[in-house]
């Protein structure tokens, strides 16, 4: 944990001596019921967010009152989760009482702060800051895919300690603040929301998807030159760390283009091995496990690569590539892809369902007109959307940065106002 990101005239405390840690219940369908039992609504991980709660879907749990009572929250409690991505992990939420007489899984911690030394408020903004970032992610257990903390953990962070009228002055401020940006962020989001329904609107009109369109419909088979699938076999005995092949992957493949992060590369004994999924510039390639069904064209910069576990559409000259993509990215390509998929965890997408999927049957002039007219609409809110999306970034930046000053007494919430105090 890096201190000095914090003012050198600031105490820091271990949180232990500033708060206790409250553990919570444990799901045991063996537990004894009988006697006194109550039903009581029950937070999992999923409903601990980084920040803020989520109590769209609540669990109920039956258990003895008595073990009811010990692990029942209070208004004030600061919850913290015992395992999640990195980047969330010890980030702190305030319970208010949202539920009465709400209970927590083992998972999630509350911390139960001592009202005189340290505001919950403020804790739970330390927790949120660059230095809490630090501390948590420097110190989580990590896996390939989760980290983890623990209580002992949380109750060693070293939290920079002022005096409690201003910690309620920093709590007060960072609530203002983040506040109007959070506001600013989701007005943002409604207007992409709205963006992607009238690109979506837009793309359907022009290719003739619209439901109740007179568009002749002809399964992909019929249209294209072959309809295969990349390495599926232990892809991952051909992996070399350099020379070799590039590969492409579901990562690598968004709609309508293709990502080289993440990208893998094989030995060029796999590469020859494996030469039906070889790739040619101008082949589709689709993803067929998690974002089942986005599609991409293959750049020439990819000619001659391999890939895995993805569909290869190669195409005859009836169909011009960027069509096809724009179909298969369609809503009602989408809704095709979803009701042919298998699979409860990851929908999975396969060959012969690709091979059926119905497509506009259109001459490849009109394909090539519909092209460019959906690159001239589409292209000015796609270049928009990212416009707005990079402002979104600096606006996240911009909150953390406020959260991170504030906390180690880098930022003066005594002169900077907050925005509603100055009229913005």
């Amino acid at each position: 944990m890096d201190e000095q990101l914090t003012s050198e005239k600031l105490q820091h405390v271990r949180l232990g001596y500033l708060c206790r840690l409250q553990t919570g219940l444990t799901v045991d369908g063996t537990r004894e019921l009988d006697g006194d039992a109550v039903t009581r609504p029950y937070l999992r991980v999923a409903n601990v967010q980084a920040g803020h709660l989520n109590l769209d879907s609540v669990s109920e749990i039956t258990v003895p009152r008595a073990m009811a009572q010990r692990s029942e929250l209070r208004s004030g409690d600061v919850l913290m989760t015992e395992g999640g991505d990195l980047d969330k992990l010890g980030r702190g939420t305030v319970w208010r009482g949202e539920l009465d007489g709400c209970l927590h899984q083992n998972h999630v911690f509350a911390l139960r702060t001592n009202p005189e030394r340290l505001d919950a408020r403020y804790l739970a903004w330390v927790t949120q800051s660059g230095y809490g970032r630090s501390y948590f992610e420097s110190t989580g257990t990590k896996t390939t895919n989760l980290a983890s903390t623990n209580s002992s953990k949380i109750l060693d962070f070293r939290i920079p300690l002022p005096e409690l009228s201003e910690q309620l002055r920093i709590a007060d401020f960072l609530d203002a603040e983040t506040a109007r940006i959070d506001l600013l962020l989701s007005k943002r989001r409604q207007m992409r929301d709205l963006m992607a329904l009238r690109r979506e609107r837009i793309t359907e009109q022009v290719l003739g998807l619209e439901e109740g369109h007179s568009t002749r419909l002809v399964p992909l088979k019929y249209l294209a030159r072959d309809v295969s699938v990349g390495i599926v076999v232990t892809p991952a005995k051909w992996y070399v760390d350099d020379g070799g092949v590039p590969a492409l992957r579901g990562l690598n493949v968004q709609p309508g283009r293709i990502l080289s992060e993440s990208l893998v590369r094989i030995s060029d004994k796999g590469h020859a091995e494996n030469r039906k999924s070889r790739l040619n510039a101008d082949d589709v390639v689709v993803v067929r496990t998690g974002q089942a069904g986005a599609a991409a064209v293959v750049p020439r910069e990819f000619d001659g690569a391999n890939c895995i576990d993805l569909i290869i559409v190669r195409l005859s000259n009836k169909l011009d590539p960027h069509y096809v993509t724009y179909v298969l990215n369609s809503d009602y390509a989408k809704g095709q892809v979803g009701l042919n998929s298998v699979g409860s965890i990851q929908a999975h997408f396969n060959v012969g369902a690709m091979k059926q999927l119905p497509i506009p049957a259109v001459s490849r002039s009109e394909q090539a007109a519909k092209v460019a007219i959906l690159d001239r609409e589409i292209g000015s809110m796609d270049a928009l959307s990212a416009r707005l999306s990079a402002q979104d970034r600096l606006l996240t930046e911009r909150r953390q940065a406020l959260i991170t000053a504030a906390v180690t007494s880098q930022l003066d919430v005594t002169t900077a106002r907050p925005a509603h105090d100055r009229g913005l």
